[in-house]
């Protein structure tokens, strides 16, 4: 998938989300996660990658706005019934955006500290942008103490799957060039 294609992906998924939460249905972002990540599969120059990414996104994005609802710093539209959990939409975001370090966010793979400030404003940005825009994010008062954790997590979190997504590239490249070739002996 080109530079540009990974970039737009992710904002359609992105909008999807938000506005599908926002009229209380949390499909479309699912969907528009699905369909970005079954192209990307496709179109995988390392398929390992990417379903490392998307193992990884679950569990940080699970973890990470769960704790947030759990200490009341966040609350979100079309949440799961009675569940102090990460919504669905919100875990397709993290999906779809790990899914961007192994193509138009490839270049943070080398440059953790990028990956960290990205993380730092990009994340709570993108937060208050749904919060303000579509009200799908509710900040506890004072606002400030949720943006700030925003802030910690996803600059933690952006490096980390950065991170992960050369690691388990490597591994693979080493993984595939101790392997015999084909049609000769070991």
């Amino acid at each position: 998938m080109s530079f540009w294609l990974s970039l737009l992906g992710y904002q359609a998924v992105w909008f999807a989300a938000v506005i599908g939460a926002g009229h209380g249905l949390v499909w479309p972002g699912v969907l528009g996660m699905l369909v970005y990540a079954g192209a990307q599969l496709l179109l995988a120059r390392n398929v390992r990658v990417d379903l490392s990414l998307i193992a990884a996104a679950l569990v940080l994005g699970f973890l990470f706005d769960s704790a947030l609802i759990r200490c009341g710093l966040a609350s979100y539209a079309s949440g799961w019934p009675g569940l102090a959990l990460a919504p669905a939409w919100i875990l397709a975001l993290w999906v779809t955006f790990a899914l961007t370090f192994s193509q138009s966010l490839r270049h943070l793979q080398n440059r953790l500290w990028l990956a960290a400030l990205l993380g730092l404003l990009g994340g709570p940005l993108a937060y208050l942008g749904a919060a303000r825009g579509w009200h799908v994010v509710t900040f506890a008062d004072p606002t400030w103490r949720g943006l700030l954790a925003l802030a910690i997590g996803w600059a933690l979190a952006t490096p980390a799957l950065a991170w992960l997504a050369k690691r388990v590239s490597m591994s693979s490249r080493t993984t595939a060039s101790s392997r015999p070739a084909r049609g000769h002996a070991a």
